[in-house]
């Protein structure tokens, strides 16, 4: 194929068949779209691109003069038999499937991916079709794409075949795309006005009065979303206001509309969930628009908040209230729904849903807040009502067990959604962030301030046990405090009702629901920290802030609750597991700690779970180990010397002598595999984990002294239990909690003694798992659990040389002062035994496990970065396999783990220009590791964003062999027998290592090389890569 004359010989084709096709048979009419579409494949992208042995240089200014012409031409000539289509009335099959292949063509052409004029450094990445491509044509589209009518004509089409599902999909991309339209094909922002408004008013017209299809719904969607993401905000405002105001409106009622469908879809358990897709897209929509305060004064957007808001609330509450469960003609859907035991719960299945939903309450927080407190208030009451008929029935008649549950159920799944909404309103989800009160929240507080009266509003928070409307000036109260009340109204009828021995009344779902919210709202609220706001809300730091009563009063309230919890609720392993979070909560913060240990129900909890006493010991392992963390963190609550000896000795002493009870017993290896000790070992394990868990600077020289007098007996469980594997990932886990936790604060003589005891369980796990074969491909991954562990241990081991907050041994100061005499165990050592022991075992087949792929090869590049001298000493067989290995990583495994194993080569190349042993076997596997770097970077095709790492690689190898680099480009060059294409990488390459001449381990001039490799591959980087 000729380069210049290939696409004017396509142009003189298409102008001339332009003419004809209209007026052609339907026969020659699909040829021709036929020969179209496969033409546009051809052309869109390399992976799309036929085999035929040209340079993707070639290839990219194939699609690019294409694009700028032919495609025109195509998308032109599209259109005028899309036109010529929509003007006939009775369209028979044959021809509207000949319309349905021109529209599927148009959708090609609008969804093409532009290569901009001139190539960039990801001009490779760039010539791939992603999935979601906005429309971005050069400016010789500007002509045809601005050409009002042609978007009138797409509005036209899907009007006029809207309820053909296959073509109405094509249809609606196609408007998707042109809602997208952005780029240097609009001359200025007039353009862009001029287009948008023409385009809200077609898009108006269009779905204005109609009843949208299913298969509508997500086309619409994308329209409204790439409209309001895509085009400026200030393009937006400059619109006329009243078809702005149009457009929200449109925004707001199809918002409320796919929110009720996406909540009927839920019900009937649709396979296919269409409006919910839609509803979440719309809903994402509203949060660009109402979180920029720059272009829309406060309030503008508060009606449509309150309306998208009621409806969410609307379809999540049962009848007369709500919809939930009712079908599209108001007839309650059916009775039983299962719940299946993998659904994934509301909270986290919808969170993105609720936090917009939240978002919106709080825009109009004057609405929103007290229409949750009064229907929250309403439930409880209802529910206090309920229970107590069931007591009555249940007294009258206790043989009798049909009572129909049918009211209960549905009163318990509206305080459900009441509650995950109240919790999103009032709180953000924060990770690792201090979390603060929402500003909106605040305000309304502020604003109505004047209004309350704290005593009452006290009064409502601190007697959840009676009706707010019954408490005097009830009016008169704080509303968010309020609502807070209406929740721990809730949380009281169910106190109340399991005193009553109605437990098997309740839901175990709204259990988890209130200490859900009290966990949120406490994180947030208990204890706020005035220094972190400009101004803050008086009843808030009355009713919960330092020193009060109110906060003193609600801590004890909280811990009332979970420790009814714990024993109620022991066997609701997610339920306890949410309480005992709570309980993490009210500690994990000094200050909230201080309040809890001046509650006796604390100490309580901590004497019953040392003493391992029920209902607590029924507790699943993972609840014990975080019961054991909050126990642990409120040790270090303010107390004096001996209350906290005294403390100590009660929560940590008896687990260390039950535990040497047990294990020093003369016929332990007899009794080792009976339930009751496997139970009582199981569960000592659990709370080391637990303690380690619990580690911060200030506490970790008490925790790990403690902890260490464990590690050396766990060491002798492994013999014990070598043939229970779940017991020895146990002992595993406890040191890859210890070393994750503690080990940046340990000074020289400490990391040594923990070294040491890692050290000792290796070698003991090695000997018990000599000669052990794993060649059962059909394993699942859980079983190599072990192995998974030991290299996470080992990385925690080496990440001390990254992260270290020791100041020596200052943090053990008074905490056994005894300096390390004579030893010198280093990471190194543990690290590399380690590996001598992973790596026989890290068969091709273990790989094929994500998680276990991904951990062994961040290991083995922490170890090449840290101890890179420590390689070539490695055992001939390990030092291959190792090679290996990076080569495998290389070549065959995700660009992650390629990324990782060219961070490894950098420093192994520096090792070797150090020790300058050009017979070694580590100099040899570099020059092999030369040749992969090039050939990755030169020939073959590759993640642009591993450019970074593999430059920093190649240029240190290249450092390290000059001769074999030198050579490496002879024969390529040699083999190029095009002489535009041979200069040109000629003078490529010169120009590469130009301002690095002779290259040397210089931080200046690898970055001046790094930069010439960017210019590099923009210029020849698809030039050798062939397809």
């Amino acid at each position: 194929m000729n380069n210049a004359s290939m696409p004017s010989t396509y142009s003189y084709h298409l102008e001339n068949q332009n003419r004809h096709l209209l007026f052609a048979s339907i026969f020659w009419q699909t040829l021709a779209c036929s020969i179209l579409t496969a033409l546009l494949s051809e052309f869109s992208s390399s992976s799309k691109t036929s085999n035929i042995g040209l340079s993707m240089e070639f290839h990219g200014n194939c699609k690019r003069i294409f694009q700028e012409d032919d495609l025109r031409q195509i998308f032109m000539l599209t259109v005028e038999v899309l036109q010529e289509f929509s003007r006939r009335e009775n369209l028979n099959a044959q021809m509207s499937s000949v319309f349905q292949r021109y529209l599927a063509l148009a959708n090609q052409v609008l969804s093409w991916n532009f290569l901009p004029p001139n190539l960039g450094r990801h001009y490779i990445a760039m010539f791939e079709s992603s999935q979601n491509v906005m429309l971005k044509p050069t400016e010789l589209w500007r002509e045809t794409l601005l050409d009002i009518r042609v978007m009138e004509l797409f509005f036209t089409v899907h009007r006029k075949i809207r309820e053909d599902t296959d073509m109405a999909q094509d249809s609606l991309q196609c408007l998707a795309q042109l809602a997208s339209l952005h780029g240097p094909v609009f001359p200025d922002e007039g353009s862009q006005v001029d287009y948008l408004a023409h385009f809200i008013e077609g898009l108006l017209n269009t779905i204005n009065g109609i009843e949208i299809e299913d298969s509508e719904a997500m086309g619409i969607s994308s329209v409204f979303s790439n409209l309001i993401t895509v085009f400026p905000r200030n393009v937006l405002t400059a619109i006329p206001n009243e078809l702005f105001s149009s457009f929200v409106n449109c925004l707001t009622h199809l918002t409320c509309s796919f929110g009720r469908s996406a909540a009927l879809e839920e019900v009937l358990d649709k396979d296919d969930m269409v409006y919910m897709e839609a509803y979440d897209k719309l809903l994402e929509s509203w949060l660009t628009l109402v979180q920029d305060d720059k272009h829309f004064h406060k309030g503008f957007f508060t009606q449509h908040a309150v309306q998208v808001f009621n409806s969410y609330i609307q379809c999540h509450l049962a009848a007369p209230d709500g919809t939930r469960n009712l079908t599209a003609n108001g007839v309650a859907s059916r009775e039983e729904e299962e719940i299946s035991e993998l659904q994934e719960d509301d909270r986290d299945q919808f969170s993105d849903q609720l936090a917009s939903v939240g978002m919106l309450g709080r825009i109009a927080a004057e609405h929103c807040i007290p229409l949750l407190t009064s229907l929250l208030e309403d439930r409880v009451t209802r529910l206090h009502g309920q229970l107590q008929r069931h007591q009555q029935q249940l007294l009258a008649s206790p043989g009798s067990g049909s009572i129909d549950n049918k009211v209960l159920d549905d009163l318990y799944e509206d305080i459900h959604w009441l509650i995950l909404v109240t919790g999103y309103l009032l709180a953000n989800d924060t990770q690792g962030e201090t979390p603060l009160i929402p500003p909106e929240v605040m305000e309304y507080s502020i604003k109505h301030s004047t209004e309350v009266d704290i005593n009452t509003t006290l009064q409502i928070l601190g007697s959840p046990g009676e009706k707010a409307s019954s408490i005097p000036g009830y009016n008169r109260t704080d509303s968010v405090i309020r609502l807070l009340s209406a929740i721990l109204r809730v949380s009281e009828v169910e106190s109340r009702a399991i005193r009553a021995d109605l437990t098997h009344l309740l839901s175990p779902q709204m259990g988890k629901d209130i200490v859900w919210f009290l966990k949120r709202w406490a994180k947030t609220y208990l204890l706020v920290d005035e220094k972190l706001y400009d101004q803050i809300s008086l009843p808030f730091n009355t009713a919960f802030g330092a020193d009060t009563e109110g906060s003193q009063w609600i801590v004890g309230y909280l811990l009332e609750k979970v420790i009814s919890n714990l024993a109620v609720w022991s066997s609701e392993q997610d339920l306890a597991n949410d309480t005992v979070q709570l309980l993490v909560t009210l500690v994990e913060r000094r200050e909230r700690a201080n309040l809890v240990i001046q509650c006796e129900n604390w100490w309580n909890l901590a004497k019953q779970f040392a003493r391992r006493s029920p209902p607590l010991h029924f507790l699943s392992s993972s609840v014990q180990r975080t019961l054991m963390k909050a126990l642990v963190l409120g040790g270090f609550a303010h107390m004096d010397t001996d209350t906290k000896q005294q403390y100590w000795t009660e929560v940590l002493q008896p687990l260390q002598q039950r535990f040497l009870n047990v294990i020093n017993q003369e016929n332990f290896q007899q009794i080792c595999q009976e339930e009751e000790v496997k139970q009582e070992i199981t569960a000592t394990l659990e709370a080391l984990c637990g303690i380690a868990e619990a580690t911060q600077i200030d506490n970790v020289a008490i925790l790990f002294n403690f902890l260490m007098d464990f590690l050396t007996n766990c060491i002798g469980l492994m013999e014990v239990y070598k043939n229970t594997p779940e017991t020895v990932n146990l002992i595993i886990e406890v040191f890859v909690e210890v070393a994750h936790k503690q080990i940046c604060y340990l000074g020289e003589s400490k990391a040594m003694n923990l070294y040491e005891a890692c050290l000792t369980l290796l070698q003991v796990y090695s000997k018990n798992n000599l000669g052990r074969q794993r060649i059962d491909v059909t394993a699942e991954e859980d079983q190599y659990q072990d192995l998974l562990l030991i290299m996470e241990l080992l990385t925690n081991l080496l990440s001390k040389e990254f992260i270290d907050f020791s100041d020596t041994d200052e943090v053990f100061r008074g905490h056994e002062p005894g300096q390390a005499a004579n030893r010198s165990v280093s990471a190194a050592d543990v690290v590399l035994y380690g590996v001598n022991l992973v790596l026989p075992l890290m068969s091709q087949d273990l790989l094929k496990f994500p998680s276990l792929c991904n951990q062994y090869y961040k290991l083995i590049t922490f170890i090449c970065e840290i101890f890179p001298e420590k390689i070539p000493q490695l055992p001939e067989d390990l030092f291959k396999s190792l090679m290996y290995s990076l080569e495998l990583g290389m070549s065959s495994m995700s660009s992650e783990v390629c990324q990782l194993c060219l961070e490894a080569l950098t420093p192994l190349a520096e090792q070797c220009a150090k020790a300058q042993e050009t017979d070694s076997s580590l100099f040899l596997a570099t020059r092999h590791f030369l040749k992969m770097v090039f050939d990755m970077l030169v020939l073959q095709k590759h993640n642009t964003e591993m450019t970074t790492a593999a430059g920093e690689a190649f240029y240190t190898l290249v450092c390290l062999h000059q001769a074999e680099y030198s050579e490496l480009v002879e024969t390529l060059l040699s083999s190029q027998q095009d002489p535009v294409i041979y200069q040109r990488l000629a003078d490529a390459f010169n120009k590469l290592t130009a301002s690095s001449t002779p290259p040397s381990l210089d931080r200046k001039q690898k970055m001046a090389f790094l930069k010439s490799l960017e210019e590099f591959m923009a210029n020849v980087g698809g030039l050798l890569c062939v397809k």
